[in-house]
């Protein structure tokens, strides 16, 4: 894989009014102890079932003498929340994951993206970022909707981060806000990002999903298709080159996206990434997913693209009508998929137990 996309835990000191995921949420006393029992008891399995070796062809690299004909590029684990140096996620969650992932990658160079909002960042946590083999360090929460970074009160915090993570041997990854230019970052060094649902971001019209959906904030129109884009279903499918992405849930559910379909492709703590994906492909459905038109992803089970394109219709909560093909999607795997994941999960489920 090129990437996956790992949310650790639930846990946040944030109730953003743009978040994409209603769990991500300040928790305490007992809810606190809830989501941090269950991320720590599924990281171990979920990396356990990661593949054993994360490394891909780019596609935009080709190469006459490289083995595959392309250049080989290290894979990245992405591990976000909520908000993963919140105590006591940091330290009961985070970092005995990150010792887990050098562990299970030693000698591969597989780099490892911590995510975080940024305002909890420390100059002693970054060292402990970076003893645990963190490539980068990505700063997440740049935007309006983050109370306290709105607008010009986010450059003072911009700069600190700078000042900081210079002062620990850091460099300015230069990662685009717009564009997927990961495969230019070649050099070793640990860098450092920022960013945010900002106009020129690709997620700037907003996902239609968690407290964005409802508090109406979604500004995507039936022409927006996320599926097609960075965090979308794009190349899920294609394992082993550039463009390769999950999403992994803190109970250890898979996606083909960020956004999360609206059931999961399966599930980490009982079954091997590999085995999951190659299970999907060749099917009409998921490949077309993978190909970024989530509007022919029906075809084979009586959806024509007309009858997806009226399902992507729906009303906002604020009473304002509203399309976009994330709606659409949602409804086949209401109506149509579910069964079918099940039937596939338990194929695999079976087949992996005959084979211990």
């Amino acid at each position: 894989m090129e990437n996956i996309y790992y949310v650790l835990c639930w846990a946040c000191h944030r109730k953003c009014k743009h978040c994409y995921e209603s769990r991500f949420r300040p928790y305490v006393r007992g809810a606190l102890r809830g989501v941090v029992d269950e991320a720590k008891a599924a990281f171990p399995k979920v990396i356990e079932n990661l593949p054993e070796t994360l490394r891909y062809l780019d596609l935009n690299a080709p190469s006459e003498t490289a083995p595959g004909g392309y250049a080989t590029r290290p894979g990245r684990i992405i591990l976000a929340g909520g908000e993963v140096l919140l105590d006591p996620v940091r330290e009961e969650v985070l970092y005995p994951a990150l010792d887990a992932i050098r562990d299970k990658y030693a000698g591969q160079g597989v780099r490892v993206v911590v995510q975080t909002t940024g305002d909890l960042i420390t100059p002693q946590i970054v060292d402990a970022l970076l003893a645990r083999g963190v490539w980068m360090i990505s700063c997440a929460g740049m935007d309006d909707f983050h109370v306290g970074h709105e607008g010009e009160k986010r450059i003072p915090l911009i700069g600190r981060l700078r000042d900081m993570f210079e002062a620990a041997g850091m460099r300015d990854s230069a990662l685009g806000s717009t564009t997927r230019n990961w495969a230019d970052q070649t050099e070793d060094q640990p860098v450092y990002s920022m960013f945010g649902a900002t106009e020129d971001a690709w997620i700037g019209k907003i996902w239609p999903r968690g407290r964005a959906w409802e508090n109406s904030l979604s500004k995507a129109t039936i022409t927006d298709n996320f599926c097609n884009v960075w965090s979308g279903g794009l190349n899920f499918l294609n394992r082993g080159f550039s463009g390769s992405e999950v999403s992994v849930d803190p109970n250890g559910d898979v996606f083909p996206c960020c956004l999360k379909t609206a059931k999961p492709l399966g599930n980490l703590t009982e079954e091997r990434l590999d085995d999951i994906l190659d299970s999907l492909v060749g099917h009409p459905v998921f490949e077309a997913i993978s190909m970024g038109h989530p509007e022919r992803m029906g075809l084979a089970h009586g959806w024509d693209m007309a009858r997806f394109l009226e399902e992507s219709r729906v009303t906002k909560p604020d009473g304002e009508a509203y399309r976009n093909l994330c709606i659409g999607c949602d409804r086949f795997h209401e109506k149509v998929l579910g069964p079918e994941i099940d039937r596939l999960r338990a194929q695999r489920l079976v087949a992996r137990q005959a084979a211990e």
